[in-house]
């Protein structure tokens, strides 16, 4: 026999018919719930015994969809407290580079940008770059935090040629981000990035707020303009609050 199910706003039933097997079927059906806009972020769904009422099925079966979901980022779990609509994830564009502050204002969003270091890079410490600069004589090192609705979702770290910006150290990266100022001063004309997924050191860790071992994306990217090298950069997004998108052909 098919079962729906029904949240206490009235809202649509969804059929339980499908050759599924029975937790995927609940995980369906939370999903249209969350994608129709039925269920907003950040609102609390019906509890597991709810659901099992609704639905018929067993409290394993409700158990291992919402666990699932959660793990997918689409569901949050708080312990004595609910599950909730996870916000949606943003997103950054992996075959093209953009403006992290565009990004999140297009999403309708607040961005903010922390500065936590801003100095000239002495020669001993360009071990740690992720990319070599061969020919580089001065090097610029800035450590940037962007956060979106005052959740940090990027740290920026950048090793910039002096050469091609010398008054990099006297801007207010809080009013213009690091790429919005060197792509102004000298456009791009080549680039290359490597992404990888990594677990942060431990002070990324606290500037992002997460987890010690919560994995993360890593991206990074060395970049050229008519003047030269520009630099390279290190960027790190926690894996449970972006995601990369890319398309390619026509």
């Amino acid at each position: 026999m098919a079962k729906s199910i029904e949240d206490n706003a009235s809202l649509e039933s969804f059929s339980l018919e499908s050759p599924s097997p029975l937790y995927a079927r609940v995980k369906q059906i939370i999903m249209q719930k969350i994608r129709s806009g039925a269920w907003l972020p950040n609102s609390k769904v019906p509890s597991e015994s709810e659901l099992l009422n609704l639905l018929g099925v067993s409290r394993m079966t409700i158990n291992r969809a919402l666990r699932e979901l959660t793990i997918e980022g689409s569901l949050v779990r708080m312990q004595g407290v609910g599950t909730f609509v996870a916000e949606p994830k943003g997103h950054a564009a992996l075959f093209e580079i953009h403006n992290i502050a565009e990004e999140i204002e297009a999403r309708g969003h607040e961005h903010r940008c922390e500065v936590i270091v801003l100095e000239e890079m002495p020669e001993r410490a360009r071990a740690s770059m992720p990319f070599p600069l061969e020919g580089v004589k001065r090097l610029f090192h800035s450590v940037v935090v962007h956060h979106e609705n005052g959740v940090p979702v990027q740290i920026e770290e950048r090793f910039v040629n002096a050469e091609v910006a010398p008054a990099y150290l006297q801007q207010d990266f809080t009013k213009v981000t690091p790429y919005a100022y060197l792509i102004q001063l000298a456009p791009l004309t080549e680039g290359e990035h490597v992404v990888e997924s990594i677990h942060a050191k431990s002070a990324e860790c606290k500037l992002l707020q997460i987890k010690r071992y919560e994995p993360c994306l890593l991206i990074r990217r060395r970049t050229w303009a008519a003047k030269g090298q520009v630099g390279c950069a290190r960027l790190v997004y926690p894996g449970s609050r972006y995601r990369l998108e890319g398309k390619f052909g026509s």
